[in-house]
């Protein structure tokens, strides 16, 4: 596959902001444009099936991160999902978070009065995490897999330790800076809750997402809820209780059916291929970083990172990356740099050519 055929904003840039928004592929919205001419043509008509057609989005997500259709659940971003996660849960959960995570995980928790603790994001973060466990005895740990200011990747094999000797512990986890790096088996992760949006790794536009969640988890949430009525409208009476709180109201059939073809996509790219050059990539670039002391003494000691780096820079570097074409984003105190499996060594040498 021709990447900069098939995403076109590689011809005129080098892309390194993923970590910020995705690139939406060309043969991509070649789809969108024949979903709404079809819409344009057919008004209501066009919705008739959409019920099937949303099924179908929710089938291929399941497929795609090994899940259970039946606890798979389709969202507008990962925010709407993490709050309606947090409003089914009693007030008497303990959380542990991480200093520093993304806003949209940790001030959700924050402000609905949740006791809180957290553990420090440096090069010793899952040790961080045991200490807190020992001292706290938190029921929930919320986290980002991959922390989107410096790029740290919590490791998944520690997860699965730590759910196996703490399964009443939940472990829910913004997959948004991970989900479409790598090939992923939820149901055999150590976490019980999913929750992703697809506008950046994924690499399909904005407005969708997905949630997925563990059997284990149904009697946790909502429970005052269970036992009431639900809807008995035709339209509504195959909806199950979460699925009336995770995907309230109508949900749009471009943008879901944007992230099915985004997952297409992946499958014909090859999730190995996909794993394989962010692997590669990340490890050269992590070096390269290093060896000029671009990166925090946090980043630098982990034995594995994502392809999320935030490199020392000052104004006059940041103007001279811009003028190189070279889009990446000021996050913190440095750039953020990222690489999916478009960008290849040469993306990395073009930058490294500015930077030197």
């Amino acid at each position: 596959m021709d990447f900069k055929e098939q995403f076109p904003v590689l011809k005129d840039y080098t892309y390194l902001n993923t970590a910020s928004s995705g690139i939406i592929a060309e043969s991509i919205q070649q789809w969108r444009r024949s979903h709404d001419d079809q819409f344009v043509m057919q008004g209501s008509k066009f919705r008739v099936q959409q019920a099937d057609f949303l099924q179908d989005v929710r089938q291929t997500v399941s497929r795609f991160l090994h899940g259970n259709i039946e606890n798979t659940f389709l969202t507008q971003n990962f925010s709407l999902a993490f709050n309606t996660f947090l409003d089914g849960l009693a007030r008497s959960h303990r959380f542990l978070l991480i200093a520093s995570d993304y806003p949209s995980v940790n001030y959700p928790v924050e402000s609905r009065g949740f006791s809180c603790a957290y553990a420090d994001l440096d090069e010793h973060l899952e040790q961080n995490i045991l200490d807190k466990i020992i001292t706290f005895r938190p029921t929930v740990l919320a986290i980002s897999l991959v922390q989107y200011i410096n790029g740290i990747k919590i490791n998944l094999g520690f997860l699965k330790r730590l759910k196996a000797q703490n399964p009443d512990l939940l472990i829910v986890a913004d997959g948004t800076q991970f989900c479409g790096t790598e090939d992923f088996n939820f149901e055999q992760s150590g976490l019980d809750v999913l929750i992703s949006s697809g506008y950046k790794w994924m690499l399909a536009g904005y407005g969708n997402g997905f949630v997925l969640i563990k059997d284990t988890v149904y009697p946790y949430l909502y429970q005052e809820r269970v036992g009431l009525a639900l809807p008995k409208e035709p339209f509504l009476k195959d909806r199950k209780l979460l699925s009336l709180c995770f995907e309230p109201g109508h949900l749009d059939t471009l943008n879901f059916g944007t992230l099915k073809q985004s997952i297409l996509l992946f499958e014909e790219v090859g999730l190995d291929f996909i794993q394989n050059r962010i692997e590669t990539v990340g490890k050269i670039a992590k070096q390269a970083f290093a060896e000029r002391g671009l990166l925090s003494k946090e980043v630098a000691q982990r034995a594995d990172h994502s392809a999320i780096f935030n490199i020392t820079a000052d104004v006059e570097l940041i103007k001279r990356i811009d003028a190189a074409d070279i889009l990446t984003l000021q996050r913190g105190a440095g750039l953020r740099v990222a690489f999916h499996f478009y960008n290849d060594e040469q993306d990395l040498e073009k930058l490294l050519k500015v930077i030197d």
